[in-house]
């Protein structure tokens, strides 16, 4: 448990570290924490589910898909040594929200300032595509941890499941689009939509650079 989380983020962390809710996933991380990559054998894989990170009073919320297999299944932070986690924190460092561009390993001394990034589900699924069923069973998760987290004031989905998991029930109310700006209601975060900075994406050209820091610039003036 993180002593210099809150009480509540830390219990949170433990349970979620500790969480055996989907046999599927945890068998398949445990195996690709097995098998490991060539490139990372002599790494000692993470291979459970992976907590949020980042400032515990942050106003800017993150929400990812789920841990990949060979990044944040392997360094056990989320968006951590793979090129996602390398596009992400690069942006976020681009607009102030941390103090390195790097994510290499969990010691590297990566800071988020105001700013914390999580996931829709805590474990590397197959093929990165969890099940509906997966995507409830992780939700309670989530839910804990908006609600401890009162600060926040806006919320990034990157992807259409991040987006869809976090809208819930209202997700047919709104249109995901990239660099979208949503307000749900009275007192709550505005959220806005994003692509993935997943290889896929970021390799066709469908997110640059330029597009993914807009995002962060969105988010830094509806802070300011």
């Amino acid at each position: 448990m993180n002593s210099a989380m809150p009480k509540g983020l830390a219990q949170l962390e433990h349970e979620i570290i500790n969480c055996e809710r989907c046999p599927r996933l945890r068998a398949h991380c445990l195996e690709v924490a097995r098998v490991k990559r060539r490139a990372y054998l002599e790494w000692d894989y993470w291979g459970r589910p992976v907590p949020g990170f980042g400032d515990p009073h942050a106003e800017l919320f993150i929400l990812g898909l789920a841990p990949g297999a060979h990044g944040a299944n392997r360094t056990g932070r989320v968006f951590t040594g793979d090129k996602s986690g390398d596009w992400l924190y690069r942006a976020l460092h681009q607009t102030g929200f941390a103090n390195q561009p790097t994510s290499d390993h969990r010691g590297d001394g990566l800071k988020l300032i105001n700013a914390w990034v999580s996931a829709s589900v805590r474990c590397a699924p197959p093929d990165n595509k969890p099940t509906p069923q997966e995507i409830v069973a992780c939700r309670g998760y989530l839910e804990r941890e908006f609600a401890l987290m009162k600060q926040v004031k806006i919320v990034v989905a990157l992807g259409r499941l991040a987006f869809d998991n976090y809208l819930g029930k209202r997700r047919s109310k709104f249109v995901f689009s990239h660099d979208g700006e949503h307000h749900l209601g009275p007192g709550e975060p505005i959220l806005i939509s994003s692509y993935h900075p997943s290889q896929q994406n970021t390799s066709t050209g469908k997110l640059t650079e330029p597009m993914l820091r807009a995002v962060f610039e969105r988010a830094r003036r509806l802070l300011a």
